[in-house]
């Protein structure tokens, strides 16, 4: 079958690799579309503290049944939930197993969806709507991270949010808001083409190295301050930022995984009791809503901008690690 595999640190290769064995409590999915993710980024520079080359990447995607399944037919469509948890854990004996304290993944700690085949465990596929394609089904994945952040932030209808970032996940939870109700979305966005994106979806944008995003969100807010910030940015920066914009009582929410400790002004946190939620991953019912998501809001298609073959393995990390109008990339199989 063909695969998409890390070879090195900035090296991926199209070969040909075995079709996976099927253990039993495990399915044999035939892929359609898997898409790169930000931790596909890391793995690709050699950055990943577990990744291991050789691998096949790919934790976000949608597929086909092809193997017996106890609940769902061959063809069924569906996608993925790619946590694998330990099981024995406190947090996954009580119903926190996204949290799990050994939470492995497909794609990273295993082989993954880049590839045209791959075998999961049973009970981690979700079907896809009927009236969803595949090719929408492979965005669940980071719909999901966005559904899982905004209602653990327990966001509610009719505030107004703020939006660091408008990659992939900055974009998912900026619909999600939106379609949750949110009475305006402010995204904040250095990359102009991500920002153009963010326009064409119909928010308002600043870009955090030309205008004065604190006096402009002052005025916006009559100087009352955002209700709920996003960082999906993990960028210094930001941090040093968010406490300033949020209003007093305020939520902060960290979306971004963040590679190195950096400052936050804590102080002016206390003077302001503000309320800083960090998140992780996704739960199932996370998955499931965020399907129900793509079904009801047509604009998160306009995140996919590119779809490729196995064969342009390279090209599509190359779109994503230089100055490009990239955000998601899509192989299809």
């Amino acid at each position: 079958m063909k695969a998409i595999v890390y070879t090195a640190p900035n090296k991926v290769e199209c070969r040909e690799e075995n079709k996976p064995n099927v253990p039993k409590g495990y399915v044999l999915l035939k892929n359609a579309y898997a898409g790169i993710c930000g931790t596909d980024l890391n793995i690709f520079a050699g950055t990943h503290p577990r990744a291991k080359a050789p691998l096949i990447l790919g934790h976000e995607f949608s597929a086909t049944i092809e193997s017996e399944h106890p609940k769902y037919p061959i063809g069924t469509k569906v996608t993925v939930n790619p946590l694998i948890s330990c099981g024995s854990c406190i947090p996954c004996t009580t119903g926190q197993s996204h949290v799990c304290n050994d939470l492995k993944l497909v794609g990273i700690d295993v082989d993954g969806g880049m590839a045209e085949y791959v075998a999961v465990e049973e009970d981690k596929v979700i079907p896809l709507p009927e009236n969803l394609s595949l090719e929408l089904g492979a965005l669940s994945e980071p719909i999901a991270v966005a559904v899982h952040a905004v209602r653990t932030a327990k966001f509610l209808v009719g505030d107004r949010a703020v939006v660091y970032g408008a990659g992939t996940i900055g974009l998912c939870v900026a619909l999600t808001l939106r379609a949750y109700g949110a009475s305006e979305v402010i995204i904040i966005e250095a990359n102009e083409l991500r920002q153009q994106k963010a326009k064409e979806l119909g928010f308002k944008t600043f870009n955090s190295l030309k205008d004065d995003v604190i006096k402009e969100l002052a005025s916006i807010t009559n100087n009352a301050g955002i209700d709920y910030v996003f960082d999906c940015a993990g960028h210094p920066a930001v941090i040093k930022q968010v406490t300033e914009i949020v209003k007093v009582q305020g939520t902060i929410v960290i979306v971004a995984a963040y590679k190195k400790p950096t400052e936050m002004n804590l102080i002016q946190g206390m003077f302001k009791e503000l309320s800083i939620q960090f998140v992780r991953v996704y739960t199932k019912r996370d998955i499931e809503l965020a399907l129900n998501l793509l079904t009801e809001v047509p604009q998160f298609s306009e995140i996919i901008t590119h779809v490729l073959s196995p064969e342009q393995a390279m090209e599509g990390f190359e779109l994503l690690t230089t100055p490009t109008n990239a955000i998601k990339v899509l192989y299809a199989f």
